[in-house]
């Protein structure tokens, strides 16, 4: 009998020993998972993402603006490991090679409207993702951690939106991530088919949506440790591996993580303003060799998830009803369609008195095709823009698109439509008219060809750098503009948005000043209200902290800053190689004080400019952004000092000396964060986000 116990125990110990060798804790060298479905595991689980009773994991649930994250709870070593023999030392400088695999889903209604994807990663065990951003940062960086060395993460994204900010090939892509959003190499989603090409060798690609209804899709993942080469292979579910990988990058991943420290991996996720929901079915992982097979025919089913239909017109009567049926249905149809023109051809008392011209929705649809992706020229927190031609006029149109659920919202289209529609000048955009149709909110402007300025500041792709002649042209047009704006309209109206990407240049090169969602405007001689800060961080004046009124003299710092941003060719925050964060006007003060203020015009201008105009531009500059809000110009003055009709006064060291940045701190701003998605929310709101951070 005691023998018969003995031997039950060593069957125990020896189950224990396997199983943790399959789990993995990051000290073994055979370090492998694999999960066919979720039930009973345990996943460290954060933000929205939960284990459904099927045994999904569920990264996200439909809710707008969301973060998820599912790790594995064992960390695995990447690089190293205690050994004398020289082999061992070898390994230990050197990433292991590691595979994965995994089984996903992403439901949307609609695949043109989803956002923003999944992320499987792999970073330090010791990361922390509680200051990440949801929407295009997918729950894995914010504004000043992304690209950031120090992040020692990689990742492979799928992504199901296109973002301007980091690059994006398309909404339906596959991209490589090491630190940074910015893929290091991305190809739309897809698989090569080992069965066609014949005896050729030639796969046949096939596409992918990502955002499928209902179908998932297997991703293999593999990194040679030898050959420091990453591959991403994809394929339609119950698909064998394809021999091809859709995606391969050489870069060595010992640059990237650090010996001897465990890593975590698991999947990071995030929605934005639409409704989409992500899910993982299944997952394998294994150190020094392929992932272990996930077993199709145990992974849990999808829910069924599609798009609320709208009601639809009662179908033809069938001929054998009976003709009671019939004029009774005949009565409900015509009060229906009564009841829906009613509705239709309601105005509100604020259209009547301001609004401009009204189009109707079928013209629009029309002249942006449909609102289609290849007529989409801009994304913002406000919704989306489309370029389009008007049928009747052959117009060239640009349809801003505000989404059903923008933080924008119908009292701050009204201020829009309101001040934007009666104003008449050559150096701001014009609105042409406006749109409303079963909650959606459309405004309608003339096209800019040339796109937003920071489009040419900072572009690396193809477009002519901006000579010093068209710059200058630039800072006076938009100064001209602000007087209009300021002093010249029957109103007061501020701005509250002046940046470079608020900047948009026509055929000819002219700039106009647009986006007036966050204008605020008041009778002359009134004292303007306190309301919620909005606007871009870098561009705000340091008293708005304290006050929250905005005034003209707050649209002069904003001006100041977009100065020495033009002139330099530096953003209002920048980003310095040790991975800290310097405020321009800082920067160009510390110059101005050095005598060395020709060192910091923007370098593509390769030195062809006219000092006297840069120094007076670069004082104005200093001067508009003065911390003291007494001591800047208004705009009536600027326009003087432009045309040289007046001298400009000597800057005062001692007033003008201290850090921006500290004085924008100690107001409750932080430089480290941008407005999201357009910095609509209030400095509070952002206050409260930075406390959950530290």
């Amino acid at each position: 009998m005691l023998l018969h116990v003995k031997l039950i125990c060593l069957l125990l110990l020896a189950g224990a020993s396997l199983a943790a060798c399959t789990a993995g804790d990051g000290n073994d060298d055979d370090h492998q998972f694999v999960y066919s479905g979720f039930t009973g595991s345990n996943l460290t689980l954060d933000g929205a993402a939960v284990i459904t009773r099927t045994g999904l994991l569920e990264l996200t649930n439909g809710t707008l603006r969301q973060k998820a994250h599912a790790i594995h709870p064992a960390p695995f070593r990447l690089r190293g490991g205690s050994s004398s023999s020289s082999t061992a030392t070898a390994t230990a400088t050197a990433t292991r090679s590691f595979s994965a695999s995994f089984v996903f889903a992403i439901l949307c209604p609609d695949a043109d409207a989803c956002g923003h994807g999944i992320v499987f990663f792999v970073a330090p065990a010791n990361h922390s993702f509680s200051g990440a951003f949801p929407s295009q940062y997918i729950g894995l960086f914010n504004g000043s951690s992304d690209g950031d060395a120090g992040n020692h993460l990689v990742g492979v994204e799928l992504d199901t939106d296109q973002n301007n900010e980091f690059r994006d090939i398309d909404g339906n892509h596959i991209g490589v991530d090491i630190n940074s959003l910015t893929s290091i190499n991305s190809t739309s989603a897809g698989y090569y088919d080992d069965n066609d090409g014949g005896n050729s060798g030639d796969h046949g690609f096939h596409n992918l949506t990502l955002a499928s209804h209902g179908e998932a899709m297997q991703v293999w993942v593999d990194y040679n440790g030898t050959a420091k080469q990453i591959t991403v292979a994809m394929a339609p579910l119950k698909m064998a591996k394809p021999s091809k990988p859709l995606l391969s990058s050489t870069y060595d991943l010992s640059t990237v993580f650090v010996a001897d420290e465990p890593y975590m991996v698991g999947f990071s996720s995030a929605t934005g303003s639409f409704n989409s929901r992500h899910y993982v079915l299944g997952w394998s992982f294994a150190m020094d060799g392929p992932a272990p097979a996930i077993d199709i025919d145990k992974l849990p089913k999808l829910p069924r998830f599609a798009p609320k239909h709208k009601p639809k017109m009662v179908e033809i009567i069938p001929p054998l009803a009976t003709a009671t049926f019939i004029v009774a249905l005949g009565t409900v149809s015509v009060l229906l369609i009564r009841r829906r023109m009613r509705y239709t051809e309601l105005r509100e008392d604020w259209e009547v008195e301001f609004g401009p011209h009204r189009f109707s929705y079928k013209d629009l649809f029309r002249a942006t095709d449909g609102f289609k992706s290849m007529n989409l020229v801009g994304v913002g927190g406000f919704g989306r823009v489309y370029k389009g031609v008007l049928q009747s006029s052959k117009l060239e149109i640009a349809v801003k698109r505000v989404s059903h659920d923008s933080k924008q919202g119908m009292k701050e289209f009204i201020a829009e439509v309101v001040s934007i529609g009666r104003l008449q000048h050559r150096n701001l955009v014009q609105l042409l008219g406006y749109c409303r149709r079963k909650g959606e909110l459309l405004l309608v402007y003339e096209y800019m060809a040339n796109g937003s300025l920071d489009k040419h500041l900072y572009s690396e792709g193809d477009k002519r750098v901006l000579d010093w002649d068209p710059r200058l042209q630039i800072i006076k047009g938009i100064a001209s503009g602000l007087l209009y704006l300021h002093e010249e309209w029957e109103k007061v109206i501020v701005h509250r948005d002046i940046k470079t990407s608020n900047v948009l240049l026509d055929s000819e090169m002219n700039s106009r000043l647009g986006d007036f969602g966050l204008a605020r405007l008041y009778d002359r001689g009134a004292d303007p209200l306190t309301t919620h800060v909005v606007g871009t961080i870098g561009y705000l004046a340091p008293e708005l902290g304290r006050s929250s009124k905005a005034t003209p003299l707050t649209d002069i710092f904003a001006f100041g800053i977009f100065i020495l941003e033009v002139t330099c060719g530096r953003r209002p925050i920048m980003q310095v190689p040790e991975g800290e964060q310097h405020v321009l006007v800082d920067w160009v003060l510390e110059h101005w004080h050095k005598g060395s203020i020709t060192e910091i015009v923007d370098t593509k201008l390769h030195g062809n400019y006219n000092v006297d105009e840069v120094c007076l531009v670069l004082k104005l500059g200093l001067l508009c952004s003065h911390p003291l809000s007494n001591a800047r110009p208004n705009i009536r003055q600027v326009m003087k000092y432009l045309t040289g009709d007046m001298a400009m006064p000597e800057l005062v060291p001692t007033h003008h000396s201290f850090h921006t940045l500290a004085l924008m701190q100690n107001q409750g701003f932080d430089s480290y964060v941008m407005s999201y998605p357009s910095s609509t929310a209030s400095m509070s709101a952002m206050s409260n986000n930075l406390s959950a951070q530290r």
